[in-house]
């Protein structure tokens, strides 16, 4: 789905969940609570997904903000130190307002309306491309880090195509010595404590800050045009506006629809899609070899148009309304009935046809909404995450049946890591699976296992999940 854009009239952010600077204790907010804009903008256009302890959102004018982060800042962004609750400025080299930002695990990755895309965090997470000269150098960076820095506009030159395959590759391009040092220093400057940085269930360990990418341009062909952008645990997925999908991270069970479990891949990818419009569909067999058995079947559509990022594996949408997933199956959230891992794009064919408008995916399950406003689930539910009641896992689609959403339309779906959301067309947000941090916004940390209203005074026009918070954006009174 789109982020939604404001209308004249304005928009506020309400947020509830695990998100610590956000209140005095670090407490999780169990209710909505208002985003207060910065000084130094009035309004917001859009909130975004992802975002562990952190969470990102872009303000009217364009401008990309970020808050809750710890008394020190999260390690994961380059801005100053934040106060409680604040949004700040992310200070990226460019002139050109931001349309798009997702959050993944330890990433974070960003399109402007030049279809510019930066990315920062964990190394893994980020290509090894270098900025322009102007926008890599160090005194950059030392200016970002004391919250000076300047926009300076550039563009990358040339492509650097390889072909291997159907796949065209973008030469890699190592980060010059200086900058590697001066990561070394961010990261130094940035570093918390592990049980500061960390959400409370995290494993990381302190090697973890050694391994922080200072923000990056990622570099495509010229004349690819990013649209939008999806971020996972440890992978990313970019949208054209010619309906292609490149995608660059880990890829190990198969979540860049790569074809085979490459376990990283440092560039963007075109996912070969867009190549062939039909897909191999399972029947549950196997040979002798233990090669899937099936046939193929032509998939409604010529183009994507919508994509999402799940922990360890991904959605795409086309222009037909059709559902099409890769990678990490163990729960069945590929939906193809099985807990195989699926390596390249495969038709969910078990939809019957239906129309679908909008995607999400979170660390095991995935979401879809259609035409007429429904809602299917499908992956693993030990937490009710799926909302169909119970805690069992569904390898096919299965419609979210409930009373309370009779009269609604879902507009808007959103996954948190093991919790959903849904906006509808009358401006309510309902949320249902795990609670622990209070992420369903329901004044408790009780699960729930099927929708439930979300309390909100005003009238909501988006939603967008967290790893274990939910941002909603609604309209000013």
């Amino acid at each position: 789905m789109k982020q939604q854009q404001a209308q004249p009239v304005g928009f506020n952010i309400r947020m509830w969940g695990y998100l610590p600077s956000a209140s005095p204790d670090k407490a999780p907010l169990l209710k909505p609570t208002s985003v207060f804009p910065s000084l130094s903008q009035s309004g917001w256009k859009a909130v975004c997904s992802g975002g562990c302890g952190f969470t990102l959102a872009i303000s009217e004018s364009g401008k990309l903000y970020s808050w809750s982060s710890t008394e020190d800042g999260q390690f994961y962004q380059f801005t100053g130190k934040h106060q409680q609750g604040c949004p700040e400025l992310i200070c990226l080299p460019t002139e050109s307002p931001f349309i798009y930002a997702a959050a993944g695990w330890a990433h974070c990755v960003a399109v402007t309306d030049d279809g510019e895309v930066f990315t920062w965090g964990w190394k893994d997470c980020s290509p090894n491309e270098k900025l322009t000269e102007k926008q890599s150098s160090v005194a950059f960076m030392k200016n970002v880090l004391e919250g000076n820095a300047k926009p300076a506009k550039a563009r990358p030159t040339g492509t650097g195509l390889q072909l291997s395959g159907t796949l065209q590759k973008i030469s890699i391009h190592r980060h010059e010595a200086a900058n590697d040092r001066l990561s070394d220093e961010v990261s130094k400057k940035r570093k918390l404590s592990v049980e500061e940085v960390s959400s409370p269930e995290s494993t990381n360990t302190g090697d973890d800050y050694n391994a922080i990418a200072p923000p990056s341009l990622v570099l495509f062909p010229q004349g690819v045009n990013i649209i939008k952008i999806a971020a996972g645990g440890r992978h990313t997925l970019a949208l054209t506006d010619l309906g292609h999908v490149w995608g660059w991270g880990y890829g190990g069970e198969g979540q860049l629809g790569l074809g085979s479990r490459m376990c990283s891949i440092p560039s963007p990818q075109l996912i070969p899609y867009v190549e062939s419009t039909s897909c191999l569909l399972n029947d549950g067999g196997r040979n002798s070899e233990g090669q899937t058995l099936g046939y193929v079947q032509k998939i409604p559509g010529k183009h994507i148009v919508d994509i999402a990022c799940g922990g360890r594996h991904s959605v795409l949408l086309t222009d037909g309304g059709a559902l099409v997933t890769f990678g990490w199956g163990l729960y069945g959230q590929c939906g193809q009935g099985s807990t195989d891992d699926e390596l390249s794009p495969c038709y969910v064919s078990s939809l019957g046809g239906l129309q679908v408008v909008g995607v999400a995916a979170g660390l095991w399950h995935t979401l879809c909404i259609t035409n007429t406003g429904d809602v299917y689930a499908f992956g693993g539910n030990q937490f009710g995450q799926l909302g169909v009641g119970g805690d069992q896992a569904e390898m096919f689609p299965r419609l979210v049946e409930t009373s309370v959403l009779e009269e609604q339309n879902a507009i808007c779906v959103s996954a948190g890591a093991r919790h959903s959301a849904i906006c509808t067309e009358e401006g309510s947000v309902f949320c249902w699976g795990w609670n622990k941090y209070g992420q369903l916004g329901l004044g408790d940390i009780i699960n729930r296992d099927i929708p439930s209203q979300v309390p909100l005074e005003e009238r909501a026009c988006s939603v967008a999940c967290g790893w274990w918070h939910t941002l909603s954006l609604v309209y000013a009174q």
